[in-house]
């Protein structure tokens, strides 16, 4: 079969300098593309390496290596003195499937009435929402987000590879059914966890996709239609609607200037969710005394703690409060940690600590889900922690993000002196009141029209109504030189309350 003419090929390969993707890769996934939708049938042929590198204005051996890679999955075959066609039999493709119109609707058929079905309407919960292009805008000062000028690529890399390496692979690539990777259990025991006071054996420590996941398989577990489930208020807005879909009581906890406040509103409570080392979201720090407390309340009560320890590890204390776990001396504390805010949030890996009946069931649910999260992620992070580079990571991103927060405060002082800020405790964000009239959701409005992001502090609130003045300002994606002239944006579409 002759070749598909030029300007086919011109629309298959649609090469774009924008695109992150090697421009290598980009030729073979057009092929594959074309290939497996039945755009290019057995036997066409390929125009030439040095016809298509011209055409595409790339490298000849750009061609070359991408040709020969498709040569070696099966998609073209290369005969000598006749250049690169498409195989006889590619892969899977779905030309050789037979191609009919889809069926149509039988008479009187109904449509399914999916509204009907729906046990529950997750949607409908007030949640934190971000745009999924906030790259683009020139401000985003939003929670948790990365900035990949931070991300120690070279090496991750080295670790990617080293956990491809042969004998790497016998250990990560079986099914491990409910299982974790021994090696990531054996880092958190002796690495991560003894830093927060924590003492653990490997029957005490599941891997989870990341410490949202965690949660959810808490609640899963544990939470029945009359468990009575106190959240912070302010607090964590999924929290809050995880317990909701499970519970018919979730009170609003009271949090002051020490974290969450132990008393009459928690003395109801079977479970309370409670984040002492970095409150969520006004950053306060619970102090030692008050950890204390909050656990003899719960021993008299019988309260059960779950102690989400998020950016514990870029606290700027010199000597971080142990966490509530360390102190639990019954077993009343379940603690939940994450490694992806400090390596990236698209990892999707935290843990659980619990006694050891708790994670023997916990794996049990978790394998009617996932399994267990992937086994080369988990490797590949084992032995970033084991070479040292998480520590490393952790000492940069403490730098920076204290870097970041002086020159914020600073610029808030500046520009912003009404509005009354949360204290400087680490991590990653700021906690912000305004004066009286101010109305985050409406200036957030006006900021994102202006390349500016920020987070209205309204769906921390149980209450609706609540926290209209306040919001959250995150750093962690803002390089040092755009927070004094985005503040000053800000400050510019504040005042026009």
């Amino acid at each position: 079969m002759g070749r598909p003419d030029n300007q086919l090929w011109e629309r298959l390969f649609d090469v774009r300098s924008s695109d992150p993707r090697p421009l290598q890769s980009q030729i073979r996934i057009a092929v594959v593309d074309a290939i497996l939708g039945g755009v290019l049938p057995s036997g066409s042929a390929a125009p030439s390496s040095r016809e298509l590198a011209r055409s595409l204005k790339v490298s000849r051996n750009t061609v070359i290596l991408a040709y020969q890679q498709l040569v070696d999955d099966g998609y073209l075959v290369s005969r000598e003195r006749s250049g690169f066609s498409v195989a006889a039999n590619p892969p899977a493709s779905m030309a050789q499937l037979p191609r009919s119109p889809p069926p149509a609707p039988a008479k009187g058929a109904q449509p399914a009435q999916w509204d009907r079905r729906f046990r529950v309407r997750s949607s409908a919960f007030r949640s934190i929402v971000k745009p999924s292009d906030w790259q683009s805008y020139p401000y985003p000062f939003l929670y948790g987000q990365f900035d990949s000028a931070l991300f120690p690529i070279a090496d991750w890399r080295q670790c990617c590879r080293q956990a491809l390496s042969v004998m790497e692979l016998k250990d990560w690539a079986p099914d491990k059914i409910d299982e974790d990777d021994p090696l990531l259990i054996e880092q958190l025991r002796t690495r991560i966890l003894p830093r927060r006071g924590i003492w653990a054996q490997p029957e005490e420590i599941m891997i989870t996709l990341g410490a949202q996941q965690a949660l959810y398989l808490l609640a899963d577990l544990l939470f029945r239609r009359d468990s009575v489930v106190g959240i912070e208020d302010p607090g964590y807005p999924d929290m809050r609607n995880i317990a909701a879909l499970r519970c018919d009581h979730v009170p609003l906890l009271p949090v002051d200037r020490d974290g969450l406040v132990p008393g009459r509103d928690m003395a109801v409570c079977d479970y309370v969710y409670v984040t002492p080392s970095h409150q969520c979201p006004t950053t306060v720090t619970m102090p030692l005394d008050r950890r204390t407390e909050l656990l003899a309340e719960g021993t008299r009560r019988g309260t059960v703690f779950i102690e989400d320890d998020y950016e514990s590890e870029t606290r700027l204390a010199v000597t971080p409060l142990p966490a509530l776990k360390s102190l639990d001396t019954d077993g009343r504390v379940i603690y939940i940690g994450s490694l992806s805010k400090v390596l990236a949030p698209g990892l999707r890996l935290g843990f659980i600590v619990a006694q050891p009946d708790l994670i023997q069931e916990a794996r049990a649910l978790r394998r009617l889900m996932v399994r267990h999260p992937p086994f080369n992620n988990q490797r590949t992070t084992a032995l970033f922690l084991s070479l040292g580079h998480y520590e490393a990571l952790v000492g940069r991103l403490a730098q920076v993000f204290s870097e970041r927060s002086d020159v914020l405060r600073d610029a808030l002082a500046r520009h912003m002196p009404e509005f009354t800020v949360s204290e400087d405790s680490g991590g990653s964000s700021l906690w912000l009141e305004g004066p009286e009239g101010f109305d985050a959701e409406a200036t957030a409005g006006r900021a994102r029209a202006e390349g500016l992001l920020i987070e209205p502090g309204s769906v921390f609130f149980g209450r609706k109504g609540a926290g209209r003045r306040c919001f959250r300002l995150g750093y962690s994606s803002v390089p040092v030189e755009r927070i004094e002239p985005g503040i000053a944006l800000l400050a510019r579409c504040a005042r026009q309350e």
